[in-house]
């Protein structure tokens, strides 16, 4: 569910479902791919809360969900739950992934915002709380979520909240997690037999050059969307560099960490070897036509999210021909000379504007929300994970699970952040160019890293 520009434009509109594993099927429709236990969880009874606000009160709650979306369906059973437990007069708006920067960003500069939105951690941050935009949240971790003397501390893994992003000025917590993503390889078992995970980026590459021996395309891309663009030099640069090492080149003033740091090259000489594996057609497509491809069988391999299955579900399920994915997965390997055993995790969640007026009922909600009879409607209903580590792990997101709960690896923040910096404008202005340059073979890695440290110091002159 990812969409990370920050400014309105044609293509942003375009593209702002992109990664939400949206729609019925994902949802737990009839069709050939309808989940488990979707429709049984939608009519569970609602579990008591622990926090009841005085006097009742009311909520307004921006959703960046729409109501038909199966994250908007969990939300819709458990705010009715709220309501009903409660008397507090809920009002939701409906708004999808637009609702940060069309409605609340607007709103931050009256007195008509919401007493509750969610977002991924780094747009909440680059857009919401770098202004002033949000209050802190550290009294929620210790409040009870309707399972004995449980706190929402208690229930969450520290991952998924406890990381310097997740910081305001005064270093207090502005999001609290309801739902967890990372990312990985994935492929149809079905289509090719079960893979382990490559060791080297060479054996990796040897599946690509199988897929192409097998008459396939090896890597289904979406190339007109800079944020699935990214993955690629950004999970081989984390591997040399480790958690915020990304982002400190990114604000380096003088842009000469790009080419002072060899493993920046190094992933950049990694990235193009796989770009030149991409199927024909990858940078003249429109989301989703590439990701569709893969799920036809065009293409053998396909990195995304952990909304992959859901998304690619949905698709299926429309074109009604009865055809299921095996879904397989794997991990981007270390490339040479690499140190740094990193795995990726974004969190989206919850936040209450500076200027809320029921601030009191909005967290009284985050804690009822993280109630497990709740927050397992984001496993059963959405297919996605949570950030409750003793709730169900769909079956195809498993091993992506099991890599994001290894105590050894080094966790690191979607794209270390970088896509926040400075409102978002350092990647659009700076790295996205550059990025597309290397991807399509129009920059060579030495050229890549020459040009980020020459755009990112005039991008910083220019700030001031």
């Amino acid at each position: 569910m990812r969409f990370h520009k920050l400014v309105g434009s044609t293509l942003a509109a375009t593209l702002l479902l992109a990664g939400c594993g949206s729609g019925d099927a994902a949802g737990g429709g009839a069709g050939e791919n309808a989940l488990p236990g979707a429709a049984e969880f939608l009519s569970s009874p609602c579990p008591e809360p622990a926090a009841k606000p005085a006097g009742g009160g009311q909520l307004v709650y921006w959703s960046m969900w729409t109501a038909d979306e199966p994250q908007g369906k969990v939300l819709q059973k458990a705010l009715k739950c709220f309501g009903d437990k409660t008397g507090v007069k809920v009002d939701v708006q409906w708004l999808g992934r637009k609702a940060y920067t069309q409605n609340l960003v607007p709103a931050l500069n009256t007195d008509t915002v919401p007493d509750l939105f969610d977002q991924d951690v780094s747009k909440v941050g680059a857009a919401i709380m770098t202004p002033g935009g949000t209050q802190s949240l550290d009294d929620v971790f210790g409040m009870k979520i309707g399972e004995g003397d449980k706190t929402v501390k208690d229930v969450l893994s520290p991952t998924s909240y406890d990381f310097p992003q997740n910081k305001d000025r005064e270093g207090h917590s502005f999001l609290v997690p309801y739902e967890i993503q990372s990312s990985a390889w994935w492929y149809n078992k079905a289509a090719g037999g079960a893979l382990g995970q490559p060791k080297t980026v060479d054996e990796l590459i040897g599946y690509f050059d199988k897929a192409k021996a097998d008459g396939k395309a090896a890597v289904s891309q979406d190339g007109d969307i800079p944020f699935y663009n990214m993955y690629y030099f950004t999970q081989l640069a984390e591997r040399y560099v480790g958690a915020g090492g990304l982002a400190k080149a990114a604000q380096d003033p003088t842009g000469r960490a790009w080419t002072d740091v060899p493993g920046f090259r190094e992933a950049a000489a990694q990235t193009a070897r796989i770009s030149k594996y991409f199927i024909d057609g990858w940078d003249a497509a429109k989301f989703p036509q590439i990701q569709q491809r893969w799920a036809d069988g065009d293409a053998r391999f396909l990195y995304v999210g952990t909304w992959a299955p859901s998304e690619t579900r949905e698709y299926l399920d429309k074109q009604g021909a009865g055809t299921k994915i095996d879904y397989g997965s794997f991990q981007f390997p270390m490339p040479p000379g690499a140190t740094h055993d990193t795995v990726e995790q974004m969190s989206i969640g919850f936040a209450v504007p500076k200027k809320a007026k029921n601030a009191e009922a909005a967290k009284a909600f985050i804690a009822y929300f993280l109630n497990k009879g709740n927050l397992a409607g984001i496993p059963a209903v959405a297919d996605n994970l949570v950030p409750r580590p003793d709730l169900a792990v769909p079956d195809d997101l498993k091993p992506v699970k099991t890599v994001m709960d290894d105590q050894k690896k080094e966790h690191v923040l979607q794209y270390d952040g970088i896509d926040a910096i400075a409102g978002g404008k350092w990647q659009t202005d700076v790295f996205d160019p550059a990025d597309t340059a290397l991807l399509k073979g129009q920059l060579t890695p030495e050229a890549f890293v020459a040009q980020l440290a020459q755009k990112s110091a005039a991008f910083w002159k220019n700030q001031h």
